[in-house]
């Protein structure tokens, strides 16, 4: 894999506090991997929004949380992304193929699963094709699925900030239309990046005022500086490839899901609204629902919750069983 030219700055120098490697599947392809926590920790699979990459890590205010639950966090570039090699046509279900790769290449019998953003519909489709494997799945603030399967476009589309609108409007019509858009807006992402890791995204992409407060914390603005490089070291064909699945049949069916769920979706969402949350809350088999009072980055405040969950903890206090309304 090669840098694209219109890429300035498109690699990251690597996290320092991650375990690094690489897993070829049986079809040829390899996915980059970036563990954190004890080798010997309970496993737990994350798997990023979009656009993002394997860097993870515990949230920054609390750099200890996985040596102190005893986790083995294991974080995985999607196909296109980071050190993965593109999947053409890929689709959501595919992410469990993927995650059986990585599994077996670190010799893991069963994991829990977790997912945010672009990485929702992928958990649980990991969960769903995997029963035997997943211990827990965690969806969070992430995406429903369109039309038929889920809901209403012009529902799916409403309360987003223009520039998803301008994303999902774009990948309905298609890759040709679709990646010239994304290059533009990636060029200036790294722009934007690379002189103030506060300040990634462009603005057409509004975010909750809870979010703006998140991202100008410097410590967690210098990590979204490092997946952001990363997941265009080689150009956009991840973002691409993710877009272009969220439009389409997911290629699983969710309702087969019988692992123990928890969804999590923020009431000020601006990127991937509440109503997509709800859709998942009451279409997640069982699922716990946590409707968390903040926008897309409110996990960051309360991660270790999650991360006790999936262990097999007990659930938030604010979780409750079924749709939220």
């Amino acid at each position: 894999m090669s840098e694209q030219p219109w890429v300035s700055g498109g690699a990251s120098a690597p996290d320092p506090n991650a375990c690094e490697s690489t897993v070829s599947t049986p079809d040829d392809h390899v996915i980059g991997i970036a563990e954190y926590g004890p080798g010997d920790g309970i496993p737990i699979i994350s798997i990023h929004g979009t656009p993002g990459s394997r860097y993870g890590g515990p949230p920054p205010d609390k750099p200890d949380l996985y040596e102190r639950l005893g986790v083995r966090a294991i974080g995985f570039d999607r196909p296109g992304y980071g050190l993965s090699s593109r999947r053409r046509g890929r689709s959501v279900a595919d992410a469990a193929s993927d995650v059986t790769a990585i599994a077996d290449a670190l010799g893991l019998d069963r994991f829990a699963v977790t997912g945010g953003s672009g990485g929702g519909p992928h958990c649980l489709a990991v969960a769903a094709l995997l029963p035997t494997r997943v211990t827990r799945v965690a969806c969070v603030v992430g995406v429903a699925p369109l039309d038929g399967a889920g809901l209403p476009e012009t529902e799916w589309l409403k309360g987003m900030t223009q520039g998803i609108v301008d994303e999902f409007t774009w990948s309905m019509a298609g890759e040709a239309v679709l990646r010239p858009e994304l290059e533009r807006l990636a060029t200036a992402d790294l722009e934007r990046v690379l002189a103030d890791p506060t300040n990634p995204l462009g603005e057409t992409y509004q975010m909750s005022k809870g979010d703006r407060e998140i991202m100008a914390r410097p410590e967690y603005a210098l990590r979204m500086q490092r997946l952001i490089q990363e997941a265009y070291r080689c150009g956009v064909d991840g973002w691409l490839d993710d877009d272009l699945v969220f439009v389409k049949d997911w290629g699983f069916d969710l309702a087969t899901l019988s692992v123990p769920a928890i969804v999590w979706y923020g009431t000020d969402d601006t990127l991937v609204p509440p109503s997509h949350g709800r859709w998942l809350a009451g279409n997640v088999p069982g699922a716990l629902v946590v409707a968390m009072s903040g926008g897309h980055l409110e996990l960051v405040n309360r991660a270790e919750e999650l991360v006790v969950w999936l262990i097999g903890g007990d659930a938030p206090n604010d979780a409750v069983v079924g749709a939220v309304r």
